[in-house]
């Protein structure tokens, strides 16, 4: 992946984002509040979360413990298949943190080792993705250890009219000027 490619999809991820909050649809809003506990996005994100975890650990190098590749396939498989019967509240909200932890390191991944990239003033272009990236990243180890804050906070949001349209804008140009930084480079 290139710098420039990572930096488009961290903006358009956030940008997207954003279109959802931004949308008054009553059914978009139903869709998000219950997004917390919903058991179908469950199983899709915490499932596509389990699966791309458990890829990673089959393809271990024998510096990472790959010669005990096997068995920690094996543990992490009855964890992934046990949480959907001990602790099935709130598995989409860690799905979907495994997910942005697993893809951030690949969105990390060009900009690693890389200062040359754009001048804005005093600021390198570079640091506006990587800046988003690692909010994200301290925002899902929050949100996994403590997934009800989702719902707290998307209670809060929509309580007063207005509030989730006004988050949503600055997402969404957020990620706008994020993908304008791709310009810089």
């Amino acid at each position: 992946m290139t710098l420039t490619l990572a930096t488009l999809i961290t903006g358009l991820l956030l940008t997207l984002l954003g279109v959802i909050f931004l949308l008054p649809s009553s059914a978009i809003v139903t869709s998000v509040k219950r997004f917390p506990r919903s058991r179908s996005a469950a199983y899709v994100l915490f499932g596509l979360g389990a699966a791309w975890f458990l890829f990673r650990i089959w393809h271990l190098s024998a510096a990472d413990f790959g010669q005990y590749r096997k068995i920690l396939f094996c543990f992490f498989a009855a964890v992934t298949a046990g949480a959907f019967f001990v602790v099935p509240d709130f598995l989409a909200v860690r799905g979907a943190c495994v997910l942005v932890l697993l893809g951030a390191g690949n969105l990390l991944e060009p900009g690693f080792m890389n200062w040359d990239y754009g001048e804005l003033t005093d600021f390198g272009a570079i640091y506006v993705y990587k800046l988003v990236v690692f909010t994200a990243v301290a925002l899902v180890i929050y949100l996994g250890a403590a997934p009800f804050r989702l719902r707290d906070f998307l209670e809060w949001l929509y309580r007063k009219p207005g509030r989730a349209q006004w988050a949503g804008g600055v997402l969404a140009v957020g990620g706008v000027l994020v993908m304008l930084t791709t310009l810089a480079y």
